[in-house]
């Protein structure tokens, strides 16, 4: 089965919708991260992004073209650049209202094949660099405002997977809990959780061109809506926890076609 997208267009956006408010996005080079900088902007938020690498960084900004997306070079894995991040952050735009912790990485290990160096690497960039982002750019936000976590659709588990799939689940736990602490802020905290989704890597830097064209083929055919989604539809959900469910914290919203209901299965 496959279905018709209607995403929204440039000339169905607000570019007003979001005037005044100001954002911090990890993790926004290219795919989800990226598509989340875009909705923002596009919608008159002022943001600043990171990622690691300074060419990658340079191509976005490009992409982006747009006044109101301020690049910062960070590794969520590297206190230094944590504290440096929630020092440009407030240099640059004074405070933040809304908070998108996305940076992730995913590698396929069977149990034979990880090593505690691969373990750790995946835990820092996943959960240990979501939590302790989120610990230094809290000061900065603002009363009402929120955080929005990437995590994973987790229902439908994979082989190779385990260690990957173990840390967004600390990071859902993370969501939850942050939920409850900063509930006297009155600062919201959810999480996204994309199932298979289309995007330049999918996810698992490693992959050959032809293993990357044989995972999205049997991704389309695992996916009940018979399609991956879209790095805007992840983005569309990102922004309606960050800003307009008002009245929803502490939750995870599978954003990933029905895959991980196994609808149609």
């Amino acid at each position: 089965m496959t279905t018709t997208q209607h995403l929204p267009t440039a000339s169905s956006v607000d570019p007003n919708a979001l005037r005044g408010k100001r954002a911090v996005v990890t993790g926004a080079t290219s795919g989800m991260g990226l598509a989340i900088v875009r909705a923002l902007t596009d919608r008159g938020a002022e943001v600043v992004y990171t990622g690691r690498s300074e060419a990658r960084l340079t191509a976005a900004q490009a992409a982006l073209g747009t006044p109101l997306a301020h690049p910062v070079r960070s590794d969520a894995t590297v206190e230094a650049d944590r504290a440096d991040l929630a020092a440009q952050a407030r240099a640059i735009l004074g405070g933040v209202d809304h908070l998108f912790v996305n940076q992730g990485i995913a590698e396929f290990q069977t149990l034979e094949e990880v090593t505690e160096e691969s373990w750790d690497h995946l835990f820092d960039v996943n959960a240990k660099g979501a939590f302790f982002t989120v610990q230094r750019l809290s000061p900065l936000l603002a009363e009402g405002g929120s955080i929005v976590f990437t995590t994973v659709s987790n229902d439908e588990i994979f082989p190779g997977l385990s260690v990957y799939s173990g840390a967004k689940e600390a990071v859902a736990a993370f969501a939850k809990v942050l939920a409850a602490e900063l509930l006297p802020r009155r600062i919201r905290v959810n999480a996204v959780a994309p199932g298979f989704i289309l995007t330049p890597t999918m996810g698992v830097a490693e992959l050959t061109d032809e293993e990357r064209a044989d995972f999205v083929e049997q991704g389309n055919a695992f996916t009940p809506m018979g399609r991956g989604g879209t790095v805007e539809e992840i983005a569309a959900a990102a922004l309606y926890l960050a800003v307009d469910a008002t009245f929803t914290t502490g939750v995870e919203l599978p954003v990933d076609g029905g895959f991980g209901k196994g609808l149609g299965h």
